[in-house]
């Protein structure tokens, strides 16, 4: 649909407006949303000593971020990291507990690496290295599906599984191929044996965790998922995007653009989770902080008051772009007497969600600030003898023409927009003809309702 597409009459349009407020949606339940905090460092800071308080209180972590309004802890897994005592199945399975321990979901994010896996390397444990591609994919495989197994037999399946993480490369790799162009055929066969183990998983145990896949940074991620579809990687419920203003030429308004034509392509929720924000640029030891002056974004200077700005302003902008989620990427990490490979201390303690005496910043206010929220709305149109439908209009945000479903004799489309928000809509029967239909405005309701368009021609 363009710009030049022709106005139906006003009239018309009144009409239009009367009968779709008459008309009710059928009982609709908008999606699951996450409020997450990943604090998978929280064993490990608890052996350096550290300490959380609310007041004069000592707190735990995940109890904690569970009472300030989180539903979900993100918690990573490594293969067999021989550097560190953590993320490795043993400390995860303590982590599991504990978040279980305090209500929350668990989101289990395996990287498929003894190291770090991020968006700029997918280093192949050193168990794999040297395997053949389909010897990977059931190694894989069976690493995914034995590790889900033995979480459930303890009463631990989690909730969501991230199959990789920021996997803009070719996963199961090495640094001298991190910047070649994935082989998509051999990417496809490694992402499909991760995500079949974790179906296979469900379907065998106590519960079906939905599946993540995740990009770094919203800048790569429509041409990455394009590229997986293509390819046959299509069985995932929930897309991942971490966003750093530091690491990502997108401002928080195209992420939000982002998100929307993600939601519409792909039968998917989309999240943010992972981002960020300082809330000062000093720093409470000698290790040198990674976000600083070059992470800031204006109107949000770093300050506690501009940390829960930003959180709040991004949560609000991906719910009304359709987004289901935002996780916060460390919130607990703070300083200790700990010695990492980067210093001694922590390299984030000037963006947790905790200042230098361990204390709740402001910017915890994020988990129980309540957001407006976009509401069930279906588009329909009289089937009559047309064999399909397809509609499109300003709220794709560019997507293209959308197919539209048969349903009796509607063809119908179901999304969520924001209430009071102005849309232009058009139908047709080929996705070729929409752009030259014409277009019908209309002003979506506060409650869930259907909007009845005028029959193709």
């Amino acid at each position: 649909m363009s710009g030049h597409l022709r106005k139906l009459g006003l009239g018309l349009i009144a009409s239009l407006m009367a009968s779709t407020a008459a008309v009710a949606a059928e009982p609709a339940k908008g999606p699951k949303t996450y409020l997450g905090v990943d604090i998978s460092y929280a064993n490990e800071m608890d052996d350096c000593g550290a300490v959380y308080r609310s007041g004069d209180k000592t707190v735990e972590q995940y109890q904690f971020f569970k009472d300030a309004g989180s539903n979900i802890a993100r918690i990573r897994l490594w293969n067999d990291p021989q550097w560190t005592n953590y993320s490795n199945i043993a400390d995860v399975t303590k982590s599991i507990k504990r978040a279980k321990a305090a209500g929350l979901q668990v989101l289990l994010d395996f990287h498929y690496s003894d190291d770090w896996a991020d968006g700029d390397k997918q280093l192949a444990p050193k168990a794999w290295e040297k395997l053949s591609t389909p010897d990977q994919a059931k190694a894989l495989y069976a690493f995914t599906y034995d590790t889900l197994t033995k979480l459930d037999a303890q009463g631990l399946m989690p909730d969501l599984v991230q199959v990789g993480n920021e996997t803009n490369g070719e996963i199961v790799s090495s640094l001298a191929k991190a910047k070649d162009p994935i082989n998509w055929e051999r990417n496809a066969l490694l992402f499909n044996a991760g995500i079949k183990a974790v179906r296979d998983a469900g379907a065998k145990g106590s519960k079906n965790p939905r599946v993540m896949l995740h990009i770094a940074q919203p800048d790569t991620v429509e041409d990455w998922f394009a590229a997986a579809a293509k390819a046959g990687v299509t069985d995932y419920d929930m897309i991942g995007i971490s966003y750093y203003s530091k690491w990502s030429k997108r401002s928080m308004a195209q992420l939000g653009e982002s998100i929307n034509r993600l939601r519409h392509t792909y039968a998917a929720d989309v999240v943010v989770v992972e981002t960020s924000y300082p809330f000062t640029t000093e720093g409470a030891d000698s290790s040198p902080n990674l976000l600083g002056e070059d992470s800031l974004i204006a109107g949000y200077p770093a300050t506690q008051e501009g940390q829960k700005k930003y959180l709040i302003d991004l949560t609000q902008l991906v719910f009304a772009s359709g987004g289901t989620g935002v996780f916060y990427w460390e919130p607990a990490w703070v300083s200790t007497k700990c010695k990492t490979r980067w210093g001694t201390g922590s390299n984030w303690e000037n963006s947790t969600l905790f200042d230098f005496k361990g204390q709740p910043v402001e910017g915890i206010k994020w988990l129980s600030t309540t957001y407006a929220m976009p509401v069930e709305t279906t588009f329909r149109v009289a089937a009559g003898d047309k064999a399909s439908a397809f509609i499109d209009g300003d709220f794709l945000g560019g997507a293209g023409p959308r197919p539209m479903v048969r349903e009796g004799s509607d063809f119908v489309y179901r999304t969520r927009l924001m209430p009071g928000a102005s849309v232009t809509v058009a139908t047709a029967p080929t996705a070729a003809a929409v752009e030259a239909a014409s277009a019908v405005t209309a002003t979506i309701s506060a409650k869930p309702s259907a909007v009845r368009l005028p029959a193709q021609p």
